[in-house]
């Protein structure tokens, strides 16, 4: 077979080919030159973003017939004989087959020979995450003091799980996953020697699709190439990839938007069925929402969008959708791709994210609007309420204005000294607790959290005056509050219709409060029950003063409050 794939061909051989790793190759070229390099290497990063090629250039480096220098010739023997794999000297090993003591025990036994054509013997040893515990013990003393003619080179994508006694011994390199514009560079270049046109759209899409791997993006663009016919359009590398194409993605996210569920479900489903990757349009769709919200946030950061290229379809959606919706679709689009990994019907988590997106936000409009009418109307009864009070106080001077009669019965003449005294209506609170019933005040009780969470939507000020108090006691028609502070008390009196309209809402029936301080309430309520148990003790005798004609009129006179009644 003379074929061979891109990658293998365009495979780096100087420290130069090296793509987006100008951190480590720097390092590890003015090591070489000033011959201060280590004994032993780690290089850890993710697949194909030059672990191996690096590995491989640094041995030919070190071993090159002209060296100290930056980079190989890769025209002398050494060079040649290490980048062909004729020079036994350079050792290539895949821990995740050679994973025993015995394999590590044979590296150890050999170590000790002196390299036969060249000045350095180098170990790479791939994947070294794959060797097991004991063959790391068996390396370590190997590791930490080699034969100065032995250099040892790991490479793993999955550092972490290393013994920190075999990371202790070496020099550690961590490659990053490679930027799309240093990958859009290099399949240029690549491109060009190869005289194979592609589209610009086609090589951003594949460098994307490549997420930071060198190889993974060259295996995609070879695949692409064999696909298409001349020329390598976006079409093909979607065809190939699986992904989707920004107009779908445009139409997709103009649907939800526009709570059209029937479109919106519609096209997934074609897409479903001419065979794209569920993952794949998650995935697409979540990158596409991204780039919507930079570009919404600023349109100057269009340097940075990955997946959408700016146009008059991109721009007119930017302009429709808010931000806040766009961070809301994200977050349900990234629970929808972390449930799609575990299940074997992705297609209707994807249907329930697009559900969720499509209704949440109709409710959060109908919210927002009942909000809204709710507000105006109690802001235009407020208003008709205080033009009907103006009209009144025009009429009458301010010092011949009585009080409302609810005023009159809780509130006393305010003085100098006592600006915020409240007059508590004891008799209403007696009456209450009377015909008081347990159901009814745990039924509150129950509901009160809930209330009071309304009430902070609804009017803040309001909720400010009643969130330290607790219902103590519950009739059929009034509730009794108490209040931890005094002035609270009468700071509800202003604020008292609106908090009965929303308590109304949450109990589905009208409940009068009754405000009341804590201090009082406790002593009125030991009074209370104190006589309770008196007339529950001697009911005969309650009968006789009952029945007393002198006693009744003496009550109807005095009242019950002075009334007091001696043998």
């Amino acid at each position: 077979m003379s074929y061979q794939a891109l990658y293998r061909v365009w495979r780096p051989r100087n420290f130069a080919d090296v793509v987006g790793q100008t951190h480590i190759t720097r390092t590890l070229q003015n090591a070489i030159s000033q011959e201060k390099f280590s004994h032993a290497y780690l290089f850890s990063g993710p697949r194909g973003t030059g672990k191996t090629s690096a590995a491989k250039i640094f041995a030919k480096t070190i071993n090159c017939e002209h060296s100290p220098v930056n980079e190989p010739c890769n025209e002398c023997d050494a060079c040649r004989g290490i980048q062909d794999g004729s020079i036994s000297d350079v050792i290539e090993i895949d821990a995740a087959s050679n994973t025993s003591v015995e394999d590590i025990r044979d590296i150890r036994d050999k170590v000790k020979y002196a390299s036969s054509s060249v000045p350095y013997k180098v170990y790479i040893i791939d994947e070294v995450h794959m060797i097991s515990t004991s063959a790391f013990n068996a390396l370590l003393k190997t590791l930490e003091e080699p034969p100065n003619h032995v250099v040892f080179i790991l490479a793993t994508t999955e550092p972490h799980k290393i013994p920190l006694t075999i990371l202790s011994r070496c020099q550690r390199f961590d490659f990053k996953p490679i930027s799309n514009q240093s990958i859009v560079d290099r399949m240029h270049t690549i491109l060009e020697a190869e005289d194979i046109s592609v589209s610009s759209d086609a090589m951003e899409t594949v460098a994307l699709t490549a997420e930071g791997g060198m190889r993974d993006a060259l295996s995609i663009l070879d695949q692409a190439i064999s696909y298409s016919e001349e020329t390598v359009e976006l079409d093909d590398v979607l065809a190939v990839t699986g992904g989707v194409s920004q107009e779908i993605l445009t139409d997709m996210v103009k649907a939800m938007h526009e709570k059209d569920v029937q479109h919106a479900l519609g096209r997934l489903d074609t897409l479903i069925q001419s065979g794209k990757d569920p993952g794949r349009f998650v995935y697409d769709l979540i990158y596409f929402m991204r780039d919507l919200l930079l570009y919404k946030s600023s349109p100057s950061l269009e340097g940075l969008l990955e997946r959408a290229r700016v146009g008059e379809s991109f721009q007119a959606l930017t302009e429709s959708v808010s931000i806040d919706w766009i961070q809301d679709a994200i977050m349900q689009l990234n629970q929808c791709q972390q449930e799609i990994k575990w299940t074997n019907s992705p297609k209707v988590f994807i249907e329930i994210a697009l559900l969720t997106i499509t209704n949440r936000y109709h409710e959060q409009e109908q919210t927002a609007s009942s909000i809204d009418s709710e507000a105006v109307t109690r802001l235009t009864n407020k208003m008709a309420q205080l033009e009907k009070e103006l009209t009144m106080l025009k009429e009458k001077p301010v010092e011949h204005a009585q009080p409302a009669p609810q005023q009159r019965e809780q509130r006393k003449p305010q003085s100098r000294g006592a600006k915020n005294s409240y007059k508590i209506p004891i008799e209403r609170i007696r009456d209450v607790l009377r015909q008081a019933e347990k159901a009814e005040l745990k039924n509150v009780q129950s509901q009160w959290a809930n209330f009071l969470s309304k009430l902070k939507t609804t009017n803040a000020p309001a909720h400010a005056t009643i969130q330290d108090s607790k219902p103590v006691a519950a009739s059929n028609q009034a509730l009794v509050v108490s209040f931890k502070y005094e002035i609270h008390c009468s700071l509800f009196l202003d604020n008292q219709e609106t908090i009965e309209s929303v308590l109304v809402s949450v109990m589905d029936k009208s409940v009068t409060i009754i405000a009341i301080p804590e201090k009082d309430w406790t002593q009125l309520r030991t009074e209370y029950i104190n006589n309770q148990e008196k007339t529950e003790s001697n009911p005969q005798e309650e009968e006789e003063v009952q029945a007393d004609p002198f006693v009744e009129e003496a009550r109807k006179l005095v009242g019950d409050d002075l009334l007091e009644i001696h043998d």
